[in-house]
């Protein structure tokens, strides 16, 4: 993500010019400078008009405990990993206690959830503590998620439980280091509270710990900030919005002006297209794409009831409250980029007064989408590039017999890069190079083996006639297909550990899931498919809502 982690840094230590105290950050609050704020500073859950953001104050907790952190992200924030011992650490990044130099507030937006216009959300849960300054002109922002009450919280508390939190802290620097635009975590930080929750909305409530994650990123805006403002007729503070985020975070693009705002969208629908087929590459399902859950920046934001595919299904969600519509299913996943991305077209549609460019580039969203989704697939299987006459049957005859038995999709084509097309192979030879891929191994019949084996034959034949060195090809492979991912057996296994104060195996995670391309033989046993007791254990396959 340009703006985010473009730059060089220095590996985190205690010299060389990095910070030993969190007060060294430099804040350079524009978001509230620059744009306009709620008058009203009481947080009860109301709505708020003309402004985009709301001041408040994280609500202090008992006992703050610091779990884990990133020390890559310290180091991009210039802090020495000493900073973390302190008790100043855990006490900011729990919301115990502000920096001078921060202004907390929480952002007003709105969205359609699940294809229905909800109206005004908000930062129900989320504070921005301020904007770091990170090398002469970039900013990350600062975000504590499960840190309180917000004037955008509704009828919940603004609180988030350990177990999702967990979930947010790990993804986020898991997708990162896959190479995927996300928003980072810096920290996770345990409160000593307790907070009741109905986990599975099936009424029985119970208490849970709840913990906070600090968020970081370049900016949090999502296509709901611009929408709130198009609904309600603010076109004033809608031209104000659009105007800042393109001066600050697309600079390259000019003063804004309506041929300008058009290439700002163009710009928009490739960063989320580019986002979208790097989910589908390794297999990530987001399970909550709503209008208010995509970046204008074409960040992965908010990790929410997300999960990778195990067996390949292009209809799975790991949404529990999806299981009925799978409108955010795998397979749904670029359709939807697209219907949403119609929506903040809609709304920028009062500050261009005419519609043939936005529809014009919409249109041309799905030429740019498949051509990169087609080249990816290509790059998957071991081909430089996408060739239609050589490809086009062939990886569609893949993507129809994947889904037929049950194949871990990350395992598959980790093996598949250990087909060799110098050496000779039968078809039983090549099917027993993919054979840990399969979960039921005696569900494939006489014409699946038939097919499968007739397609690993015409591949290596292909393989054969590109003339790649085995070597060079199974590195190209392996460098786009990831051996590690976090698979939701695996966070659950972590939250279970860490609900009986074991925090041990979060931090190894987060420890492997840098090197996710890399073999590590020594954690081969977190690149395992998912084991047989998983499939009904809560936490480890579909996921609510409930955080």
């Amino acid at each position: 993500m340009p703006g985010f982690d473009a730059q060089c840094h220095k590996p985190p230590n205690d010299s060389d010019g990095m910070y030993q105290s969190l007060n060294q950050l430099k804040f350079d609050n524009r978001f509230v400078a620059e744009l306009p704020a709620d008058p009203e500073r009481t947080i009860t859950p109301r709505q708020v008009f003309n402004a985009c953001y709301s001041f408040v104050t994280p609500t202090a907790v008992k006992a703050p405990q610091l779990i884990a952190y990133s020390k890559a992200l310290l180091a991009q924030l210039n802090l020495a990993e000493s900073v973390t011992q302190s008790a100043e650490f855990a006490a900011v990044f729990s919301g115990n206690k502000q920096l001078s130099a921060m202004q907390p507030f929480a952002m007003c937006y709105g969205g359609h959830q699940f294809g229905h216009w909800a109206g005004q959300l908000g930062d129900g849960r989320a504070i921005n503590l301020g904007e770091v300054m990170v090398g002469s002109n970039k900013r990350l922002t600062l975000q504590l998620k499960g840190a309180g009450m917000t004037p955008y919280s509704r009828s919940a508390d603004g609180l988030a439980v350990l177990r999702s939190s967990v979930r947010e802290f790990l993804c986020s620097e898991a997708m990162h280091h896959l190479g995927i635009a996300t928003t980072r975590a810096l920290s996770l930080v345990a409160t000593g509270e307790q907070v009741v929750r109905d986990m599975f909305y099936d009424g029985n409530p119970a208490y849970e710990p709840t913990a906070i994650v600090c968020r970081v990123a370049p900016s949090f805006v999502r296509f709901g900030n611009f929408q709130i403002f198009a609904t309600r007729g603010e076109y004033e503070v809608l031209k104000q919005l659009v105007d800042y985020t393109i001066r600050h975070d697309f600079p390259e693009l000019g003063e804004p002006s309506k041929a300008v705002y058009l290439k700002w969208f163009e710009t928009v629908c490739q960063r989320t297209a580019d986002m979208v087929v790097d989910w589908m590459r390794v297999g990530f399902v987001h399970g909550v794409m709503n209008t208010d859950n995509l970046s204008i920046l074409g960040l992965t934001i908010d990790y929410g009831p997300y999960g990778w595919l195990e067996d390949y299904d292009p209809t799975w969600t790991p949404n529990t409250t999806d299981a009925g519509t799978r409108r955010y299913c795998y397979g749904n996943q670029p359709q939807i980029a697209r219907w949403n991305l119609f929506q903040l077209a809609n709304a920028i549609v009062p500050l261009i007064e005419e519609t043939a460019g936005l529809e014009q580039i919409l249109a041309d969203f799905v030429h740019y989408y498949q051509q990169r989704w087609l080249n990816v697939l290509a790059n998957k299987v071991g081909f430089s590039e996408f060739k239609p006459q050589r490809d086009d049957e062939l990886l569609e005859q893949l993507l129809a017999l994947l889904p037929r038995v049950e194949t871990d999709m990350t395992l598959f084509f980790r093996h598949l890069a250990d087909i060799d097309s110098s050496q000779h192979y039968s078809g039983e030879a090549l099917e027993a190079l993919i054979e840990p891929a399969y979960y039921k191994p005696l569900e494939r019949d006489d014409e699946y083996r038939h097919a499968m084996r007739q397609w690993l034959l015409d591949y290596h034949q292909a393989l054969k006639e590109q003339g790649l060195a085995h070597e060079h090809k199974k590195q190209q492979m392996n460098r786009i297909n990831p051996k590690y991912v976090l698979r939701n057996y695996l966070a659950q296994q972590a939250i279970d550990k860490a609900h009986e104060g074991d925090y041990g195996m979060i931090n190894e995670l987060l420890e492997v899931l840098k090197r996710p391309y890399d073999e590590q033989p020594e954690f081969n046993h977190y690149a395992a498919k998912r084991p047989e007791w998983a499939r009904v254990k809560a936490g480890c396959s579909m996921l609510s809502c409930s955080s």
